[in-house]
């Protein structure tokens, strides 16, 4: 290989690496790690919300951020029911309904295309195939639960869960009550 020709073959990769690399830079800036705490306005802001379906029952979600574990976002919903119950004077919830959903994270894709062009005499025709990988961090979960609140000893099911326990195991320890 000429120096010419690797002259232009390293001038001609320079962008390429460049675009590479700022994609995976802006991959990795564009998510902020799931915290615990309340949501902000927005719909699909990160953190808790609650609405108080009537007394001692509530619908509490928790939208997670890209890339947040399924079970993170399962747990800090259950946390922000603890935390209700607590504050409103109850000693334990059951879980009467729960539901999931997931956005984005898309897996790799796969597209064909074709096409074609006349330029006086001249005809072209085209057929091009592409494939992409999304490099995000992942999907996005929500899990809303509604849940009723009670006081005395915990039944003993598998939907209901003793506050206290809730709040001193998933919160580590942390009693914002």
């Amino acid at each position: 290989m000429s120096r010419r020709e690797r002259y232009s073959a390293m001038k001609t990769a320079r962008p390429l690496i460049a675009a590479g690399l700022a994609a995976l830079l802006l991959a990795g800036c564009a998510t902020a790690p799931t915290v615990y705490r309340a949501a902000a306005s927005a719909p699909t802001a990160v953190g808790y919300s609650e609405y108080r379906l009537e007394a001692g029952r509530y619908r509490v979600t928790f939208q997670g951020g890209p890339g947040a574990p399924e079970a993170q976002v399962a747990d800090y919903a259950l946390l922000r029911a603890a935390e209700l119950a607590l504050r409103d004077g109850y000693d334990w919830f059951r879980v009467a309904d729960r539901s999931t959903t997931m956005s984005g994270g898309s897996g790799p894709r796969l597209s064909v295309g074709g096409g074609s062009a006349s330029f006086g005499r001249h005809s072209g025709i085209g057929v091009g195939l592409g494939t992409s990988f999304n490099l995000g961090p992942g999907p996005a979960y929500a899990r809303s639960i509604e849940v009723v609140f009670g006081k005395g000893p915990t039944p003993r099911d598998r939907d209901a869960y003793d506050a206290r326990e809730i709040v001193k195991v998933v919160g580590y320890g942390r009693a914002e009550v």
